[in-house]
């Protein structure tokens, strides 16, 4: 059977009567059933059989059971003992909670020649004397849910198999019901900005509300350094799901480790989180100036003594002019303790400090140097080159040759070429061989190289090899055409 039935727990006291179990039908009980006693000479509760003998045994001593009849009553000391059914099997406790319990059990191997009604569920508190039905009639079940329970209940819990001859001896459950709180282990929720070191500057407030879990409540602890709380400084409230760490103003002595635990009946968790509380840093020891040359300076100094209780992002070098005096930034966040700075103006007087610079900013304060740094203007000797003249003497030679040509007899024509010579070559123009020079039938002429001779209206007579020839101290040199003139048509 699987059936299963959910009831409320009946309140049990001292002051509960046999009445409350009378309510099932009574039978009456055979021979052998009368003839059964409980330990001690008293007969079992209720009029039922007895049990066997290591059934019995699980059941809590009760000087007074006998008082108490829980089962519905034999009444028939001739019933024989077939017809009542034999104890339920594997009576257990499937599940507690708060406020319920569940019992269950398998039927009993002898269900009595007269069928199964039911069965009949009882419990008996710790330090009571009475066993009080749970069902007042028999059910069909083979598990029961018992609700209502209060936390801190303790019971013991027997179920009976019941046919219309009576009931049958019950099954007692061996151990105690105990209804207790459900502990739900303590876990701590950090959140994620705090998983890393929290940073807060001096003056600041810091507020940490850390959520918690855990059932019933778990108490909240909180360390700092390993050492309790200051309170005059540091409060913390702690609620149902969470604990929260306040301090008003922050100053650097409460940088360090806060370990919050959370205990819960043996069991605990702990979160660790890293508060660093800074302030601007001091400015530099001490700075000088180290060098000077043509348009550049170069500074030097020591680190601050306090950086504010975090690492230094940099220094801020800045220089100013002694005409002006106004600051100019040039360098930020330089790491190293020295540096050089370039492109400084020719003539004037600067004068340099530097900041320290950490997450909160630059120093209130800078360290300036005493003296200052002169950009002189420097004497521009002129060094000249020696000068090697180079010689450009060069013997004649053309660039550009005569061309053959052909005339018609009438018109002038023109033979031209191009020469190259330094000094400056000595034209003469030859016709088969012969210098033509002074002839008023040719006119020869020279402008940037280019040789030119006119011959006007030549006719066939002029027609011949004419040579042109470049003369200078180098050599010489010459080039030749053919010129041809035709004679005219006769008809």
């Amino acid at each position: 059977m699987t059936e299963k039935a959910t009831l409320e727990a009946p309140a049990c006291g001292l002051e509960e009567t046999a009445s409350e179990s009378a309510r099932v039908p009574p039978t009456e009980p055979s021979g052998d059933t009368a003839a059964l006693q409980a330990p001690g000479g008293e007969q079992a509760p209720g009029g039922q059989q007895a049990s066997e003998p290591q059934e019995s045994a699980h059941q809590p001593p009760d000087p007074t059971a006998s008082a108490a009849p829980a089962a519905p009553t034999a009444t028939d000391p001739a019933l024989p003992r077939e017809d009542v059914p034999s104890a339920p099997l594997l009576l257990a406790v499937e599940d507690v909670s708060e406020s319920s319990v569940t019992v269950s059990w398998e039927p009993p191997e002898r269900l009595g020649r007269l069928g199964l009604q039911g069965y009949v569920l009882e419990l008996r508190r710790e330090g009571a004397l009475d066993w009080v039905p749970v069902n007042a009639r028999p059910m069909m079940v083979t598990q029961q849910t018992l609700r209502n329970l209060a936390v801190g209940d303790k019971f013991f819990v027997r179920v009976a198999a019941v046919s219309s001859a009576g009931a049958g001896p019950p099954a007692v459950l061996e151990q105690l019901v105990h209804i207790q709180e459900t502990i739900e282990a303590p876990k701590i929720r950090v959140p994620r900005h705090l998983r890393q070191t929290y940073i807060r500057q001096v003056g600041e407030s810091i507020n940490l509300q850390i959520p918690f879990q855990g059932n019933p409540k778990p108490q909240a602890l909180w360390t700092h350094n390993g050492h309790a709380l200051d309170s005059q400084r540091v409060s913390v409230r702690t609620g149902d799901q969470d604990s929260i760490l306040f301090i008003r103003s922050a100053q650097r002595s409460d940088s360090g480790c806060y370990e919050l635990t959370v205990q819960l009946k043996g069991l605990e968790a702990k979160a660790a989180i890293n508060i660093l509380v800074i302030e601007k840093p001091g400015p530099p020891s001490s700075i000088r100036l180290l060098d000077v040359w043509n348009c550049n300076a170069t500074l030097q100094w020591t680190p601050p003594q306090d950086t504010g209780n975090t690492e230094l992002l940099g220094y801020t070098v800045q220089k100013a002019d002694r005409k002006t005096r106004q600051w100019f930034t040039v360098i930020e966040r330089c790491r190293p303790t020295t540096c050089t700075v370039s492109d400084l103006i020719v003539g004037n007087s600067y004068s340099f400090r530097v900041f320290s610079e950490n997450l909160c900013g630059l120093s209130a304060s800078a360290a300036v140097t005493k003296e200052l740094a002169h950009i002189v203007k420097t004497d521009i000797v002129a060094k000249p080159k020696s000068f090697v003249e180079r010689d450009f003497s060069e013997a004649p030679s053309f660039t550009q040759p005569l061309a053959d040509h052909t005339s018609t007899p009438g018109y002038s024509t023109q033979l031209s070429c191009s020469v190259r010579a330094s000094p400056k070559a000595k034209i003469i123009w030859m016709k088969n061989k012969m210098d033509i020079q002074g002839d008023p039938k040719y006119r020869a002429l020279s402008e940037q190289g280019v040789c030119t001779l006119e011959i006007r209206k030549p006719s066939p007579f002029d027609s011949g090899v004419y040579t042109c020839k470049a003369i200078n101290v180098l050599g010489e040199a010459s080039v030749d055409c053919r010129l041809e003139v035709k004679a005219s048509a006769t008809h």
